[in-house]
């Protein structure tokens, strides 16, 4: 059972990337599928949320940028587009996977069975 988080990389101030979190033993279907960030010196925080049911949720600082594709969340993979890309989203970018229907405190690292390694993103001109 694995998760794994790709798709980072440098991009310039109002650039776009695509991120993609990869499942490998296991199905994203039966869950909810969630995508934080860390900065350096900062914690770790949720960033978008798409529960079993498909409803995705976004932190007030992304929302309008950041996307799950909805439709996107297939038996092993999930994304999440990032556009208008701002410096202070420079971060390490996580995906983490909750074995059930509940999208109450999806920002909570606790309740996250699984995580995946994480995908460097740096936004610099």
């Amino acid at each position: 059972v694995q998760l794994q988080a790709s798709g980072g990389g440098l991009v310039q101030p109002g650039g776009s990337l695509r991120l993609s979190c990869a499942a490998s033993g296991f199905s994203l279907r039966d869950g909810g599928v969630a995508w934080f960030r860390q900065a350096p010196g900062k914690e770790r925080e949720g960033v978008s949320y798409i529960s079993r049911d498909n409803f995705i949720y976004y932190v007030d600082s992304v929302r309008g940028r950041f996307t799950i594709p909805r439709g996107d969340k297939a038996e092993t993979t999930v994304a999440l587009q990032m556009n208008s890309l701002k410096p202070e989203d420079t971060a390490i970018y996580y995906c983490a996977y909750y074995d059930g229907y509940s999208a109450d405190r999806w920002r909570q690292r606790s309740r996250y069975s699984y995580w995946g390694q994480g995908t460097q993103v740096t936004v610099s001109s």
